[in-house]
């Protein structure tokens, strides 16, 4: 799940500080020069919803590993704590994704933020949510999450797509959607706008790839995250009446960090998967393997 109203937690089992300091700590190797294949040095990278959650974290790993970052969100303030916390290399790019207009703009913007250069790799991770029952869903509901969640990756990455086409073919162009195992591939009761969602934006990458690797040579594949321990999720599933039958259904017994996101991310953007197409890969715990919706309805 994206860092929308499905991306949780269980309750905390270590200090969030220690998370911190270790979040990025499996990738020294990259950034010592250790491993060339997780090395992003004279990349530039365009990520959505890059404020808070899973993006906040894959814009940093991306950062750490040598790549400018253009993140993208919507709120100015998350941006510019990015910036503080991340350093030169982050270049915050105010934008409503929830506008077709605004995610062409952001597409291009990007081209050339960052000292120029284009752009080599795509993130697509803005997401939002709402829980309504069927019954209850709304128009507006829909369309904002259809919009965010599946429509910006579409125009996203088309804006830089086209840039692509006008200039010559370079290694290592990729793109990374952020979808989700229980709503995208299973799915959920009361997210019925939310699970269409993702399940549109696993048909847009088979067709991304299809199209974009023939013609351009650009890889594009997905990742699909169970209920993931960003902030927002912590408290959303703090209730271990609420987490614990999500939980049963993780053969490793736990939810995933972002930073766990973030490392299939980096591995799917990098030289070490060249030949990675139009997957997506699940970062789940095992909850794939079992398979089938578990959240109960609310009551």
């Amino acid at each position: 799940m994206d860092e929308s109203s499905e991306s949780a937690s269980k309750p905390p089992t270590t200090a969030s500080s220690a998370a911190s300091t270790t979040m990025f700590a499996h990738l020294s190797n990259a950034v010592a020069g250790k491993d060339a294949s997780l090395s992003f040095g004279g990349r530039k990278a365009l990520v959505t919803g890059a404020g808070k959650g899973i993006g906040k974290t894959v814009a940093g790993a991306l950062v750490k590993c040598g790549c400018v970052v253009v993140g993208v969100a919507r709120t100015a303030e998350d941006l510019e704590a990015c910036k503080r916390e991340f350093g030169a290399n982050f270049v915050p790019l105010v934008a409503d994704l929830s506008d077709a207009a605004a995610c062409s703009k952001a597409g291009a913007d990007a081209w050339a933020l960052g000292g120029g250069g284009g752009v080599d790799l795509v993130v697509n991770c803005a997401g939002t949510g709402a829980t309504q029952k069927f019954l209850d869903v709304t128009v507006e509901a829909w369309d904002t999450v259809m919009n965010v969640n599946c429509r910006a990756a579409m125009f996203v990455t088309q804006a830089v797509a086209k840039k692509w086409a006008e200039t010559p073919a370079a290694p290592g162009r990729a793109v990374v959607n952020v979808s989700s195992v229980p709503s995208g591939i299973a799915g959920m009761p009361e997210r019925a706008a939310y699970c269409s969602s993702k399940g549109a934006l696993n048909q847009l990458t088979r067709v991304m790839a299809l199209e974009l690797g023939a013609s351009l040579g650009v890889r594009v594949n997905a990742v699909s995250p169970t209920v993931t321990m960003t902030p927002m999720g912590r408290e959303a599933w703090a209730d271990p009446a609420k987490s614990g039958p999500m939980l049963a259904h993780i053969p490793l017994g736990r939810f995933p960090e972002p930073s766990d996101v973030a490392d299939a991310v980096l591995w799917l953007l990098s030289d070490a998967c060249k030949m990675v197409h139009g997957a997506n890969l699940p970062v789940d715990g095992g909850y794939s393997a079992i398979g089938g919706a578990c959240l109960p309805l609310s009551d």
